[in-house]
């Protein structure tokens, strides 16, 4: 069946407190839902947040990319556009609104294992003990891996902690500088903090400062995660051969969609490297596509950081296939299904 049109609209979803990382600081998801109308009158649809801080694209950037492939798709059916799609030269998130709604219009996922996921929840960057609050809080509710936002002044990340550590136990901490740190400061960090129960530390350095990131996982007994530095396969190709880091987080909208993620988890499993399937602030759609990736990769991916759904203003307690609880994702299966083998498919 043909593309006969691809309409966009602008989204937005109000979160419940702001979110703030070392790169920014926002108040509420915004998104670009792209709709891709059939001749049978089906309608697929994808999405893209505004990742200006990462990926270099605003909602504009994201609709103008779209808009400049647009007549390069139509007429053709889905498994010609996503082929076209990738010999462009657009954007990674807008290639990735498109992406995922060809992708699921030509390809499915199977779930061998339907058990419970559990996604981090993300605790923004703010004064010390704001911070702790909030880490309490989340803890309280119920949610307790906490992906925590640390900025430059590496006396606050260090304080900040030190007082996870030891007044939240229980907590799994994963820490997530956002290249906010030079070397020595991360030196400074991994020196403060040894011995703390502390699960990983999330691109500490500048992406492009993979020597710099290669000096510091080689000095770390934590593991050290590459984000920012691994957009591509390429990239992530690249960080292994230097051994630049420990393990991988892999974003839809940096990789440019389901099928680039794809192969760079069939990479990973190869390899033997464990992963972080993680997103930016992103709306429902691009949110389950990573759902259906991190129950059909679940041998490769260790963490989820997809918790975009717990920090609405209005946590929804399912998304598209996937029923939410707390922090705990599970596809939604007919209460009488007997396969083994559970089809997840757009």
């Amino acid at each position: 069946m043909k593309i006969k049109d691809i309409t966009l609209e602008k989204r937005y979803i109000p979160l419940k407190t702001p979110f703030a990382t070392a790169l920014r600081r926002v108040e509420n998801v915004e998104f670009v839902r792209v709709h891709i109308l059939f001749e049978d009158g089906s309608i697929a649809q994808g999405e893209a947040p505004a990742t200006k801080a990462i990926t270099g694209e605003d909602l504009e950037d994201i609709i103008h990319s779209i808009e400049s492939v647009k007549t390069k798709l139509l007429g053709l059916n889905a498994a010609d556009a996503l082929r076209k799609l990738h010999q462009t030269t657009i954007g990674s998130s807008a290639k990735a609104a498109l992406d995922m709604a060809l992708f699921f219009q030509v390809n499915r996922l199977d779930i061998e294992d339907i058990s419970t996921i559990k996604t981090d929840v993300t605790i923004s960057l703010n004064g010390v003990d704001e911070m702790m609050a909030d880490a309490k809080k989340a803890l309280s509710e119920g949610y307790d891996i906490l992906k925590v936002k640390l900025g430059s002044d590496i006396k606050h990340a260090i304080d900040v902690t030190l007082r996870l550590a030891k007044e939240l136990p229980n907590a799994v901490l994963l820490i997530d500088a956002n290249q906010a740190w030079s070397v020595e400061s991360a030196m400074e960090y991994l020196n403060a903090v040894y011995g703390v129960k502390i699960e990983l530390i999330e691109q500490p350095v500048k992406a492009d400062d993979l020597e710099g990131l290669k000096r510091i996982t080689e000095a770390s007994s934590i593991a050290i995660l590459a984000d920012e530095a691994a957009f591509s396969l390429e990239d992530v190709k690249n960080i292994y051969t230097l051994n630049a880091a420990d393990m991988i987080n892999i974003k839809l909208m940096k990789c440019g969609g389901v099928s680039r993620a794809i192969e760079i988890l069939e990479y990973a499993r190869e390899k033997n490297i464990s992963c972080m399937l993680g997103s930016m602030l992103e709306g429902p759609i691009s949110i389950e596509a990573a759902y259906k990736l991190a129950f059909a990769y679940r041998d490769v991916i260790k963490y989820v950081d997809l918790d975009s759904p717990l920090l609405y203003a209005e946590t929804p307690s399912s998304v598209g296939d996937f029923a939410i609880k707390r922090n705990q994702i599970k596809p939604k299966i007919p209460a009488k299904s007997e396969a083994a083998k559970i089809p997840i498919l757009a």
